[in-house]
């Protein structure tokens, strides 16, 4: 496990709340310079501890207004690596699980209606090699997203 020190849970609770925070935001609320937040964000990335960075893009607005989750059943578990650079070629599908339970696979895709997501789900996931069986859950609405909170002391 990376030891996070205050100052790195400081830094990471500001961002995470809002990553396009200026530096000198962060570092004026910190009571450190800009060049060691900048150090610090550097070498958090380098590390994984931070994992991407940009925009999101709201999928409404580019006229796909269905989100879905879609478990997957395979044929045998083995045939993951098989499937998913298959289900990575579908442009509509933005998540991709290899989970315990009832489905080999849990899959997240948006759809720009229910016959586009009828079309994806029978003439392209469902004709993939190895997956014999969906199920599809709709989501109605989208509650919150948010990050895992940072803990501002060592566990």
């Amino acid at each position: 496990m990376i030891k996070l020190d205050s100052l790195d849970r400081r830094i990471l609770s500001i961002i995470s709340e809002n990553a396009r925070t200026p530096f000198k935001d962060v570092a004026e609320q910190c009571g450190v310079s800009r060049a060691a937040i900048h150090q610090r964000v550097l070498r958090l990335q380098e590390q994984g501890v931070i994992i991407g960075s940009g925009y999101h893009v709201n999928p409404k607005t580019l006229g796909y207004s269905t989100c879905t989750y879609v478990g997957v059943k395979l044929e045998r578990a083995s045939l993951y690596k098989e499937v998913v650079p298959k289900l990575y070629s579908i442009p509509e599908v933005i998540e991709c699980h290899y989970t315990t339970g009832p489905y080999s696979v849990l899959i997240k895709l948006y759809a720009k209606d229910n016959n586009h997501l009828m079309r994806i789900l029978n003439a392209t996931i469902q004709e993939i090699p190895g997956i014999i069986a969906t199920e599809t859950l709709i989501s109605l609405d989208l509650a919150f997203v948010r990050n895992i909170p940072i803990p501002q002391e060592e566990l």
